[in-house]
């Protein structure tokens, strides 16, 4: 029997909208601010019942960073939302300057990150912002793997004090989370026991993490799967923890090899607990257009490419 299962599937980006909409109801001090996409920012349900604390920025991202740093001046709490590309590779300069540097409460909230963002191709595809982000100061970085998770992540980030990175995607993934858990940043989620290779996975590569798993189960391999939805700060116990019981890892992300979860898990490693890594990632590579199922697996982000990677770190220990 499966161990995770689904009846539905949705967006990531509905489950911050809907996150987004409770805070209007509930947490006065929320306020959003949009770069011209709040159709796909799914921010309308906010604009409709809060239209005074909503604030169109237009094409401007520069400028709806350094809006946003301001008003936490006044005790706002300001939700940015644009598309991953734009917030972050397009106004770093302002997210380092005016709120990483002095720590201001700005939640900057990313869509249509990675491979998955399909037909609109590489230009927007960026697979390169959980690096930048992570290495900022002060910057927490979050990438929850499906739409109850991101809502959850979407409340509990407004009760964190400081910078925070939230990352999601367009695409409909399977919901197999519980609709009603409580989001703990910086705490991974064990998600299945597991005893030959641990399997670290973020975003939507969590459910093709919990595939790779059922397949290797059936050659007889027992694979450890962790949730880790925090990139930074990392669950450095959890990690370590689950290393110490299987011997060798798995990382896995649809994000750049270069900088992502995997550098994260392989430094945490390195310096407490060595052992064999192989990384499901990007790599060196930008994306394309086409279909997000066809690019995941041309470029090697799937579940059959997790299912080989385990088996390669396995001969390694």
């Amino acid at each position: 029997m499966a161990k995770f299962t689904y009846t539905k599937t949705q967006d990531t980006r509905s489950g911050f909208g809907a996150g987004l909409a409770e805070l209007g109801r509930t947490n006065p001090d929320v306020v959003a601010l949009c770069a011209d996409l709040v159709g796909s920012l799914k921010m309308q349900d906010f604009i409709n019942e809060n239209p005074d604390r909503f604030f169109q920025v237009g094409i401007a991202e520069a400028n709806m960073m350094g809006l946003a740093a301001g008003m936490t001046i006044g005790g706002k709490i300001p939700f940015t939302g644009t598309f991953a590309n734009f917030s972050t590779g397009r106004v770093y300069d302002q997210i380092r300057q005016s709120i990483a540097y002095s720590g201001k409460n700005v939640k900057i909230c990313a869509s249509h990150a990675g491979l998955t963002l399909g037909e609109d191709g590489a230009t927007h595809q960026i697979l390169e912002d959980i690096g930048m982000m992570k290495m900022l100061p002060h910057m927490t970085v979050i990438n929850p793997c499906d739409y109850n998770q991101t809502k959850a992540a979407t409340l509990a980030i407004a009760e964190h004090d400081g910078p925070v990175y939230l990352r999601f995607g367009r695409p409909k993934v399977p919901i197999f989370t519980p609709e009603d858990q409580k989001f703990k940043i910086g705490k991974a989620l064990h998600l299945i026991e597991g005893s030959d290779v641990t399997i670290f996975a973020t975003g939507h590569l969590v459910w093709e993490a919990i595939l790779a798993e059922e397949a290797l189960e059936k050659e007889g391999i027992s694979a450890e799967v962790i949730n880790i939805h925090t990139i930074k700060p990392l669950d450095v116990e959890a990690i370590l923890k689950s290393v110490a019981k299987t011997g060798c890892v798995v990382t896995a992300e649809e994000h750049q090899m270069n900088g992502g979860l995997g550098d994260s898990v392989a430094q945490t490693l390195a310096l407490n607990h060595p052992a064999p890594l192989e990384m499901v990632a990007v790599n060196d590579s930008f994306g394309e257009s086409g279909i997000p199922d066809e690019l995941m697996k041309k470029y090697g982000i799937d579940a059959e490419n997790i299912v080989k990677a385990a088996k390669r770190v396995i001969k390694r220990k």
